[in-house]
């Protein structure tokens, strides 16, 4: 048994997150997460709603609101919406904790304790018309390095690279396009040069992770900069240093606390089990060693935080670069297994927009269609490996074509057969040769599947699932025991080992369609939790700060990851559907809710 970190990217709380978001970090982190809980690991999957930064604060502004309530607001929203498709977080908390302001300041203690944070006078950019500081993110311009016309302030998205500002080509304010005027600030910056070779030691170790990360991730040791750590901001995390602690003007960037989120809901987690080292199994990197593994999900843009940044920030922290330096209390942390980058999800063949109404919120999407649907078409034909386009012509034929008439019409035919013919799961008489290779065929797919998902091979693993299905459902039509009403035994020995498949193939797909695998697992006379969800509970901040709402659960029941034999004798009754067949009506009606540029 491992200990094994899911460590999932934080969806930003200025307003509701859309499929292409969950489609990047939220279904594929549960996936693996479930897998991994069914083989019998010991996982952590944590996350929250990021809160600080200038987003929120423009947002709150607009709207005439306090950017703790905007983000109250949104926080709650996010953890509705992630509750509803059925995302096992053992911890899904927020940056607003008196908790993870603790963290945060203790590695920015810890790193400058080492030398790894230090004060630089800089030019920073100034609105004219408002005399507030504009940030870097809501400035874009021409890039100096690879020409892109909508770089942003701090990092160009077309090449990768960090920038700054004042380096932009025709640099401009993203909020009225007005020009900044750039004026001198001080600020801490992190020494990111002096952890260039440990990172590339490291990545030089990296074994398994997608070829276009470790690539990106690589490249980006070229050329690193100091990187701004502060900014002039009132929202945010304080410096916890003397002369600035008690500045309100000042305040840590977002960028920098967020990815600190993984470490500090993993010690909130331990706090609020009862055992607050309890973190340390997934941490330590002195004490958990090889059997402490962590992955980290998130979509393409953010792959320099995670393979680059904060693996920095946890190397400084334990004294690891180029200025050495002692570990701090809480001691020598693990650096990141693998960084596991979704590429990006498009809307029928344009970029999701919310300004522009190309987009479906993920809140609109559950009111109108299943959960699993929407986790079904994520995980056959979402955006793993490179850019994939969302149509509601894709997904209508995904879910009556493949879920529907696939794997619904297996349980529903095999369940409504036996229910009718015997009442109960009929005993196996003596097996066939085509009897024992379907059922070798249902086992062996748990190697297989199992080995696919850990790999992060999402898309692989369920097409393997859906390829026992069909044999199953070949199975069934081949025998044909509807014309075997003369031979009882030989038609309940048909149709046992047709429910054992279904059975089997319920398991398989138990970590992608959880909701309908509790279905599959009662129409099949199953008792108790086969797929745990989580829930929301709201909660008092352990540090005595305003109460929220956090999703966990309990994941310690539930199927494991092997074939089980079905019991001869259990009750059946008639089965519901368990998938909803969609009419194709549904294309025209969502198309026309989208920008009519859109749909034309």
């Amino acid at each position: 048994m491992s200990h094994v970190l899911a460590a999932v990217a934080w969806p930003y709380a200025n307003g509701p997150r859309h499929i292409g978001h969950v489609s990047g970090f939220g279904v594929p982190s549960d996936v693996f997460s479930r897998y991994m809980r069914m083989a019998g690991h010991d996982v952590l999957m944590v996350s929250g709603t990021d809160e600080h930064g200038t987003p929120i604060q423009v947002q709150a502004d607009k709207e005439g609101v306090t950017p703790r309530e905007l983000a109250d607001r949104y926080n709650r929203v996010i953890v509705e919406d992630l509750h509803g498709l059925g995302l096992s977080y053992d911890l899904f908390t927020r940056t607003t904790t008196g908790n993870h302001y603790t963290v945060v300041q203790e590695l920015f203690e810890g790193l400058h304790r080492n030398g790894y944070i230090v004060p630089k006078v800089t030019m920073g950019a100034i609105s004219p018309s408002t005399g507030r500081t504009l940030p870097d993110r809501y400035i874009e311009g021409t890039c100096p390095i690879c020409g892109y016309d909508s770089a942003r302030g701090d990092q160009c998205d077309n090449c990768g690279n960090q920038l700054d500002p004042i380096d932009l080509v025709n640099p401009r304010s993203k909020i009225n396009g007005e020009t900044p005027r750039f004026v001198e600030t001080e600020h801490f910056f992190l020494d990111l040069p002096a952890f260039a070779q440990a990172l590339g030691k490291w990545l030089d170790s990296r074994e398994g992770w997608r070829p276009n990360v470790l690539r990106f991730s690589k490249n980006l040791l070229d050329d690193l900069q100091p990187r701004a750590i502060t900014r002039d901001l009132e929202w945010g995390v304080p410096i916890p240093l003397e002369g600035w602690r008690d500045r309100t003007d000042k305040r840590i960037y977002v960028w920098f606390d967020a990815v600190i989120g993984y470490l500090s809901a993993s010690i909130e987690w331990a706090r609020r089990s009862g055992d607050p080292e309890a973190w340390r199994r997934w941490w330590d990197a002195d004490g958990a060693g090889e059997e402490a593994r962590g992955y980290y999900f998130m979509g393409k843009d953010n792959i320099v935080f995670h393979s680059v940044i904060w693996p920095a920030l946890l190397l400084g922290y334990s004294g690891e670069g180029d200025r050495g330096g002692e570990p701090g209390d809480l001691g020598h942390l693990n650096l990141p297994t693998e960084v596991v980058s979704s590429e990006f999800l498009t809307m029928e063949g344009r970029k999701f927009s919310s300004s522009r109404q190309v987009v479906i919120y993920v809140r609109d999407f559950l009111e109108r269609y299943d959960a699993d649907a929407l986790r079904y078409f994520i995980a056959v034909a979402g955006p793993e490996s490179q850019d994939t386009d969302f149509t509601w012509a894709e997904f209508l034929r995904r879910n009556n074509d493949e879920l529907v008439a696939g794997w619904g019409n297996l349980v529903n035919r095999s369940i409504s057969m036996a229910a009718k013919n015997f009442g109960e799961i009929p005993a196996a008489g003596e097996l066939t040769p085509e009897d024992r290779a379907l059922l070798e065929t249902a086992k062996a797919a748990f190697a297989q599947v199992g080995g696919l998902i850990e790999r992060h091979r999402q898309k692989q693993a369920i097409t393997e699932a859906m390829r026992v299905v069909g044999e199953a459902n070949k199975y069934l039509s081949d025998q044909a025991p509807w014309k075997m009403k003369d031979d009882r035994e030989r038609m309940g020995t048909v149709l046992h080992v047709a429910l054992q498949a279904v059975s089997d193939c319920n398991t398989l797909l138990t970590p992608f369609l959880p909701h309908s695998a509790q279905k599959v697992h009662e129409l099949l006379g199953g008792t108790g939790v086969h797929a745990p969800m989580p829930s929301i509970v709201q909660v008092d901040d352990l540090d005595g700060g305003p109460s929220y709402p956090i999703l966990t659960g309990d994941y310690s029941t539930g199927a494991r990851w092997a074939s089980a034999p079905i019991e001869a004798g259990r009750q059946l009754a008639p089965p519901k559907p368990v998938f909803r067949k969609l009419d194709p009506s549904i294309v025209d009606e969502e198309l026309a809710r989208l920008d009519p540029a859109a749909s034309t």
